[in-house]
């Protein structure tokens, strides 16, 4: 087996391989366009096809693939041959500039969101040569743009990178009024911590509502879950050990810098991390770990769950997205200095980042909304609805102090000691963590909890971008016109701090008071996708995206209506397999049991008096009770569903499915689980929740 930094990136076309494969003048052109934002021109795009191609070839690859990123959270490719025949029928391995270049795909049968009609095919991808092609499945995998014929945008990667040519030129700005020239490019890094859950592919097969919705529609509590926190950090099971290994190992082909992993909360329910990077790559190599993970997975006879909320009454599955501002320096933005009082650049990205949040807090909760992100949010597992930030005690007093114009007397932290002599001390970090705050400052970054396991990160990056982009802006925009910048920065951080501390909270965001004080200090809080979605084109947000030319208004419409029907396409599938899995299994299975205990009752009362039937008397009306009770929900179920998909207006249906679809849905399950608790395993049809978590 080869070592790890043999095996890294091994399949991938990087910066080595290009180095290598490519006349220097050719690569530094590349580099030069890639870095200016500039287009690439023909000579270089052709050296380029023919070195990925026999690089390809020699890693095994018959087929190349225009690899984007749709508005559907999952990603597309269409895989054609390397095969050509020259002007004698022989045949020959074939890539030109142009089959690298440009591609075309299907645009009216992926999401528009009215931007195409259906008969308006043709939709285009292009490569996108910020990011690495990579070999996987014998396939030369190219990174693409996806856009309209009529040239709108049409998936999550390129209104991303806008978002990080948008930070990066009002960063710059920023720093030149700081007095730091030295810097000449900001990146948006990010890395990603990915929970998923794995079930054995037996029990999922049995499971109509995992395999159509990938999530429980039903389930009893069990017996055991997560109750004693004996599954959290534990020692790995050989099953599952295996399966990370093998995950590690085709991640670290693909370049994806897979560094953390162990078993979560739930049981079942585990991590991977990948380490900081880029956030274009970072969109990029999140969406291959959950590919991967599934493909994997199937090799061990294993199904991984992305689903935000596969079960109910144990912990959900969320995506924690650590951001950050990297300076082509070495320097990260976010990067307290020794002396935080006067490290300027320090409190004015920090005071930029807070001011962001506060007014664009609806933007964020729009970025990481679903249907099955519902499910999870405001459990003990997840952050509230509410965005608020986290800072930690001695930011927090760094900012106090600015507001009231006081100098700010660093404590002196000392070392951590625990009390066991042969254990050495160590310095004390500034803060503990907040693991209850939906935006936490960690140190250098701040980690946004909210995101969806299931979920592309690009669309919540690309606002966290956009939103700081937007802050710097407005802050160099006073500051370019200064006469005495040291006067005006300080009064502009403390109009800031003053104006935005709102959204500051180092608290418990868990608790009730906290929504009760969220809500008197009028932060937004949006408990469902449809409630955040209704926000999408307010005139503050529209301006948001023009004025950076992130997205014009007529995508910003096409998006919220895809993400609108998305949320009622999902649920309408939801209560379908619900009505199935209760008209056509759980309902006869309780029938049959009924029918069992009518029987028992008529045989012991033949019997006579001395013969109790008491205890299949008290479950036959039981179950009775409830089988009426979940005939009439089934019902009433069928014909919400049915006004709902007849309704036109899109966001009337979508309320009509937030509010009676799902109302009746939760209805019907709780009667099911309550009947699932008085049958006998033998009569149930589908596998416990019980059986499903510890299957592996």
């Amino acid at each position: 087996m080869a070592s790890i930094p043999e095996m890294f990136g091994s399949m991938v076309f990087n910066e080595e391989v290009m180095k290598k494969l490519l006349p220097c003048e050719v690569y530094e052109n590349l580099k030069k366009s890639i870095n200016e934002n500039s287009p690439i021109d023909v000579k270089t795009g052709e050296f380029v096809a023919r070195a990925m191609k026999s690089w390809a070839i020699e890693k095994g690859a018959t087929h190349f693939t225009h690899w984007f990123q749709p508005l559907t959270e999952i990603t597309a490719e269409k895989h054609n041959s390397f095969l050509e025949f020259d002007d004698n029928g022989n045949a020959k391995m074939s890539f030109s500039v142009k089959e690298l270049i440009k591609g075309e795909s299907d645009a009216s049968s992926l999401p528009s969101g009215g931007l195409r009609a259906t008969f308006e095919a043709r939709g285009y991808t292009s490569w996108d040569p910020t990011s690495y092609a990579f070999v996987k499945n014998k396939s030369l995998y190219i990174p693409t743009f996806f856009c309209s014929y009529s040239g709108e945008v049409l998936d999550e990667k390129t209104p991303l990178l806008k978002s990080m040519y948008a930070v990066n030129k009002q960063a710059l700005r920023v720093l030149k009024i700081l007095g730091n020239n030295s810097v000449k490019k900001v990146t948006p890094s990010m890395g990603a911590e990915q929970e998923y859950f794995l079930i054995d592919k037996e029990v999922y097969k049995k499971r109509k509502d995992i395999i159509f919705c990938g999530r429980t529609l039903f389930g009893a509590k069990p017996v055991k879950a997560q109750d004693l926190s004996d599954h959290y950090f534990t020692a790995l099971k050989p099953r599952v050990s295996d399966f990370m290994q093998e995950l590690d190992e085709e991640l670290w082909k693909l370049g994806v810098p897979s560094k953390t992993k162990h078993n979560e909360v739930a049981p079942a329910q585990h991590e991977v991390a990948q380490i900081h990077t880029f956030s274009n790559h970072a969109a990029d190599q999140n969406h291959i770990i959950m590919e991967t993970l599934k493909q994997v997975a199937e090799k061990h006879n294993l199904v991984c769950l992305l689903h935000e909320k596969p079960f109910k009454g144990i912990n959900g599955s969320g995506k924690h997205n650590n951001w950050s501002l990297s300076a082509d320096t070495g320097v990260n933005l976010f990067e307290p200095g020794i002396s935080p009082r006067d490290n300027a650049q320090f409190l004015v990205f920090l005071c930029a980042m807070i001011k962001a949040v506060d007014e664009y807090a609806d933007l964020l909760r729009i970025s990481i909304s679903s249907a099955g992100n519902d499910c999870r949010l405001g459990g003990d597992e997840a952050p509230p609805s509410i965005v608020s930030v986290y800072l930690g005690e001695d930011i927090m007093e760094i900012l106090e102090s600015i507001e009231e114009g006081k100098i700010y007397n660093r404590k002196k932290r000392g070392e951590f000691y625990v009390g066991l002599d042969v254990l050495p001390a160590f310095p004390c970090d500034t803060s503990d963590r907040n693991r209850t705050s939906p935006f936490a400052f960690t140190g250098n970054k701040f980690e946004f909890r909210m995101v969806g396991s299931a979920q592309s990160i690009a669309a919540t990056n690309m606002i966290l971008n956009i939103i700081t982009a937007q802050s710097l802006k407005e802050f160099a925009d006073e500051l370019e016109k200064s006469d005495n910048i040291e006067k005006d920065l300080n009064d502009l951080l403390q109009r800031t701090i003053k104006k935005h501390k709102r959204v500051i909270f180092n608290g418990n965001s868990y608790s009730k008071e906290w929504e009760k004080e969220a809500n008197a200090r009028g932060l937004c809080n949006y408990k469902t996708t449809v409630d955040a979605l209704k926000h999408s084109l307010d005139e503050k947000n529209v301006k948001l995206f023009t004025t950076h030319k992130v997205l014009s208004h007529r995508e910003l419409i096409s998006r919220c209506e895809i993400h609108m029907e998305n949320y009622c396409k999902v649920i309408h599938i939801e209560a379908k397999t619900m009505i199935n899995m209760v008209k056509n299994e759980i309902l006869p299975a309780v029938c049959s049991y009924t029918k069992e205990l009518s029987s028992e009752i008529l045989n012991k009362n033949k019997i006579g008096a001395a013969i109790s039937s008491e205890y299949e008397m008290e479950n036959l009306k039981t179950l009775s009770d409830l089988t009426s009770k979940a005939s009439k929900t089934l019902s009433d179920l069928i014909d919400t569903l049915e006004v709902a998909k007849k309704t036109y207006d899109l966001v009337e249906k979508a309320d009509k499915y937030k509010e009676d679809v799902l109302e009746n849905m939760n209805k019907l399950r709780n009667i099911v689980d309550t009947m699932e608790f008085n049958m006998p395993r033998s009569y149930w049809p589908y596998p416990t929740y019980d059986d499903i978590l510890f299957s592996v």
